[in-house]
């Protein structure tokens, strides 16, 4: 999903068409922004001043990225906003909710057959194609959808022409031309005043075309008041609240004034509800889940999921979302990404290299969740290294050697008798309920730091203990380091759950080591890091390195050297004895 854009077709003729081809009249004026500085919350259910109620413990957690646009493969941005929102869905999972994370395509615009027709294909072609490399791409990632919509599906028309009817019904459209200058990448008109030299679009740097449409208008303007007292009664409506600031919404001197939105492809989040080959109807997808909990977007689409979006709920009479979170861009070596600079950074690409675990570890650690972050393969490397394969990995991979060594890789203790008399378990147990505290609120690469906090308490501790010391010294001093590996491994535990928002993978393989099963970890819930999982008597599988270190380029290069080295001085003592 891109910032304003309309399904373009031929001049609409008739209301069916206009479902999918709306603009708004009279963008809101910027008292939204102050309006947020004023207290209280709530949930808007079409008027935002009735009273709110308490949410349901059975109501499923809604969450949703941007349905993303087929006019390409997908790229690191659409890949960083869908792998936050899998570990927000999987937190939640961990809460017992619920949940229903909603992804999936926007096939309807004017690039989307240029570049079909570009690749040689038909549009049906080029959809099908580009729609199946969003669904491999998340396969690669990990990422667990439970609903994958495409704006094409039959039962996203119904549902579009539902929500059409009410708005229509409600006196919320209107018909009308409009003329200005039009931005075909960007797919939308631009103010005059926020355009570069030449008319050129700040996004594209490509001069605007004047255009003038026969078109269908939605009355924003008449939902202002409610929009405003959404935003005063609910401040944690937008997130970051920094956002606000940043939108620059004009107040027009044209009442004509026109942004246009995608108006059917918003309307995906409610058609994804829908299961495939039930009767679809509006009703019947707002009754399976509506409103969404949380939308997560980039910042520059919060517009229209902010203010348009809300607003054409309003009319429809059904409830806006709980919250919509624009997070930040992403540059790369510090600059902005583009193929003209010849410095995009492919997705499938870096999970070949690296694997999905370090991707998803190093986006949500590295870029602080709402803001721009940036890419450069060495601090990937030094921090992936760092984090997964020494601070993580080789604790576990050291404490389990030992086991096999000492105690033929079985627990002496229960780990809560391990824990007894002793601060560790205290200190893991706070930490455990700060990292709980900062999924919740989205700091996820603070909750990141947390997990791994303890990992550095883990190996600061077994340092301080040096249990293969104290096996070596017998009796007492032995059954102590006995009880000390238990307490690291139970650690190891807890790590391995608290870590499994953000790398599941790497968190099946820790629990699988400490002697459970693939079905035993798939069950697993937040509350299963309260202290005490492991038993005496269990017995750990086979020491192995759960995360391979990644190996720099310069690192690869000095190794072939070295090879090459020792390979010719043997060459050279086999020649050497042969004319002996």
């Amino acid at each position: 999903m891109a910032a304003g854009r309309a399904f373009l077709c031929a001049p609409c003729s008739s209301l069916a068409a206009g479902a999918r081809r709306l603009a708004f009249a009279s963008p809101p004026p910027p008292a939204l922004v102050p309006a947020l500085r004023r207290g209280g919350r709530g949930r808007c259910v079409a008027s935002v001043s009735s009273s709110p109620d308490a949410a349901s413990a059975s109501e499923p957690y809604v969450l949703t990225t941007p349905l993303y646009y087929v006019n390409a493969p997908p790229h690191m941005g659409s890949a960083y906003t869908t792998i936050a929102a899998d570990a927000i869905a999987r937190f939640q999972r961990l809460l017992g909710k619920k949940v229903i994370f909603i992804t999936g395509t926007d096939e309807h615009g004017e690039k989307i057959a240029t570049s079909a027709d570009a690749s040689g294909r038909n549009p049906k072609e080029h959809c099908d194609t580009i729609s199946n490399s969003y669904k491999m791409l998340w396969a690669d990632l990990d990422i667990e959808y439970d609903k994958f919509i495409r704006t094409t599906d039959h039962k996203h028309e119904a549902v579009v022409n539902d929500f059409y009817s009410r708005v229509l019904s409600n006196g919320d459209i209107y018909r009308a031309d409009y003329e200005g200058l039009y931005c075909v990448s960007c797919e939308e008109y631009k103010d005059e005043k926020e355009l570069a030299e030449n008319n050129c679009c700040p996004v594209h740097l490509k001069p605007c075309v004047p255009r003038k449409e026969d078109n269908y208008f939605f009355a924003l303007s008449k939902y202002q008041h409610k929009l405003e007292e959404l935003l005063a009664t609910n401040p944690n409506f937008v997130r970051p609240s920094h956002r606000l600031n940043e939108w620059g919404i004009p107040v027009p001197n044209d009442t004509k004034q026109t942004i246009y939105v995608w108006f059917d492809a918003l309307l995906g989040y409610i058609s994804a509800l829908l299961d495939d080959g039930e009767q679809a109807s509006l009703q019947q997808a707002v009754d399976r889940g509506w409103p969404a909990a949380l939308h997560l977007i980039g910042k520059d689409i919060l517009r229209f999921h902010a203010v348009y979006w809300p607003a054409m709920l309003m009319s429809a009479g059904l409830s806006v979302p709980d919250a919509v979170f624009g997070h930040g861009f992403l540059t790369k070596d510090g600059m902005k990404m583009g193929k003209s600079l010849g410095n995009t950074l492919e997705p499938k690409d870096l999970v070949e290299r690296f694997g999905a675990d370090a991707v998803r570890y190093f986006f949500l650690r590295e870029v602080e969740f709402g803001n721009d972050g940036d890419y450069s393969e060495e601090r990937f490397i030094n921090i992936v290294n760092a984090h997964l394969a020494n601070t993580i990995g080789n604790l576990l991979n050291r404490t389990l050697g030992l086991l096999k060594k000492n105690c033929k890789s079985t627990l002496a203790v229960d780990s809560i008798a391990a824990a007894d008399g002793g601060s560790f378990r205290d200190n893991v147990d706070k930490l455990v309920e700060k990292a709980k505290y900062q999924y919740e609120n989205l700091l996820l690469s603070s909750a990141c730091e947390t997990v791994l906090e303890i990992g550095n308490f883990g190996n600061l501790y077994i340092d301080e203990q040096a249990p293969w010391s104290c096996f070596k010294q017998g009796g007492e001093s032995a059954e102590k380091a006995a009880k000390d590996l238990v307490l690291i491994l139970e650690t190891m535990r807890i790590i391995a759950i608290a870590l499994s928002p953000i790398t599941p993978s790497l968190s099946l393989r820790i629990y699988t080591q400490l002697g459970f099963t693939e079905d035993e970890f798939r069950v697993l819930k937040w509350d299963d890091t309260k202290w005490g999982g492991l038993k005496a008597g269990q017995v750990m599988m086979e020491p192995k390195p759960v995360f391979a270190r990644i190996e720099t380029e310069t690192e690869k290069e000095a190794q072939a050297s070295s090879k090459a080295a020792k390979g010719g001085k043997k060459k050279a003592q086999s020649k050497g004895l042969v004319e002996a």
